[in-house]
């Protein structure tokens, strides 16, 4: 039996260089700021990466292997709950790429090989704009979006 799989494609264009794009996705530092984890790795073909919790307690929420690496302007990983680690039917694809334009850079995330209805297909639909349009205001304004922030009730 075939499992149905799913992809979510989202592109942004952020005023930055390729550079500092794909330092904000694998610098510790820098993501902790807009993403408020902190993506651990030696960022090589094959080593892990941890999706590291940026506060007292520093769970690691999302672990993978990276795939592929072409500073700066790609990233391919491999991506799943960390609890799920050892299952690799569980493990989705998220690929990075960064393409200039003049001033500014076009930056695509595509997550797929992901579960159809899954939790993690509904949680990615929902967390990669925020997480984006946060990451896009950092590098355009200093200043990251509180990632946790709820809806105002009505």
């Amino acid at each position: 039996m075939t499992r149905e799989t799913t992809r979510f494609v989202y592109v942004t264009y952020i005023l930055s260089t390729p550079e500092k794009v794909f330092e904000a996705i694998t610098k510790p530092d820098v993501a902790r700021r807009y993403w408020g984890h902190e993506n651990i790795s030696d960022w090589k073909v094959g080593s892990k990466w941890e999706h590291i919790r940026a506060n007292d307690e520093r769970s690691v929420e999302l672990v993978g292997k990276v795939i592929e690496v072409s500073p700066p302007t790609r990233l391919v990983i491999s991506w799943a709950n960390a609890s799920q680690a050892d299952d690799p039917a569980s493990h989705s694809r998220v690929a990075f790429e960064i393409v200039e334009y003049e001033e500014m850079v076009r930056l695509t995330v595509t997550h797929d090989d992901l579960i159809a209805g899954s939790g993690m297909a509904n949680g990615v639909s929902n967390g990669w704009p925020t997480i984006l349009s946060s990451l896009k205001s950092l590098l355009e304004t200093g200043k990251g979006l509180d990632v946790f922030a709820k809806p105002k009730a009505a």
